[in-house]
Order: structure tokens, then C-alpha cells, then sequence
């Protein structure tokens, strides 16, 4: 297959699981693993005094999550990662196209019970997602 297969995390024990499917997944078809993880708003906070100053961003938060995941799933596989602005389900269909990537990996969190009405990023993605998507078993990660 080749090519790459996006996931996108959050920093939960689903995300996690969905991550390492994706991992494995990108290991036997000789894909590279792109991880992302999405925040919603440029909000920006800055901390400390005079030249010594830091300035905190969702965008360095999610890159983080990513950064994080992605350094935990080193190994045989290339694995990249990123930040992406937007909603989860719209980031990671956005981060997909962008890359022109084959696959989508997300976890199955919030597809059962009132999360199944309310709808998921995993019911988001499969419905909207211009390439293929897998849907992984993550139940028993939290």
C-alpha cells in the first residue's frame, strides 16, 4: 500500500490504542504514520517578566500531544507529526488531504450510547473523509 496513513490523538488512552493500531497498520502495508492532533482556537498565553517571557499556545499544546505519541510509537515505522487547527473530525480530513494520504486511523470512542447520537469524530471522519478510514477497537483503553 504504501504512502501515509494519518491518526489523530488527544493525549487519552483511546487515542493512544487508536495510535498504535495505526502504527501496526502503517507496519505491515509499508505505510509512514503522520500523528495529529487538532485545537480549536489560537488562544495564547504569556508567562514571565521583562526579556524572560514565554508565550504558550493551544497550537504548542496540541503539538505536544502529538509530539508525545508520536516519540512513544518509534520503531520500525517513519512517524511524523503535527498540529492542526479545526474541530477534530474537520483537522484530521484537512491534515489527510493536505498530505494526500491513503488512510485515516481513529479510535471508536463515543460510538455507543448517547455518544452515538451525539455523534463522534470517528462517525465524522467516516462519513466525510475523502480516502479510506479504520475505525479502531479502543473500548477497553479507558
Amino acid at each position: 500500500m504504501s504512502g501515509i496513513i494519518v491518526v489523530g490523538v488527544d493525549g487519552s488512552g483511546t487515542a493512544k490504542k487508536a495510535a498504535e493500531a495505526a502504527r501496526d497498520l502503517a507496519g505491515a502495508v509499508g505505510a509512514s504514520l503522520h500523528v495529529v492532533s487538532a485545537f480549536d482556537s489560537d488562544r495564547t498565553e504569556v508567562f514571565g517578566s521583562g526579556s524572560d517571557q514565554w508565550i504558550v499556545s493551544d497550537a504548542d499544546g496540541a503539538e505536544n500531544v502529538a509530539r508525545t505519541v508520536a516519540d512513544s510509537l518509534a520503531g520500525d515505522v517513519k512517524v511524523t507529526y503535527s498540529a492542526a487547527r479545526g474541530k477534530p473530525a474537520e483537522a484530521l480530513i484537512k491534515e489527510a488531504e493536505r498530505l494526500s494520504a491513503r488512510m485515516i486511523v481513529v479510535g471508536n470512542r463515543r460510538m455507543r450510547g448517547i455518544g452515538r447520537v451525539l455523534g463522534s469524530v470517528a462517525n465524522s471522519v467516516a462519513h466525510n473523509a475523502t480516502c479510506d478510514v479504520y475505525i479502531a477497537n479502543t473500548y477497553d483503553a479507558d
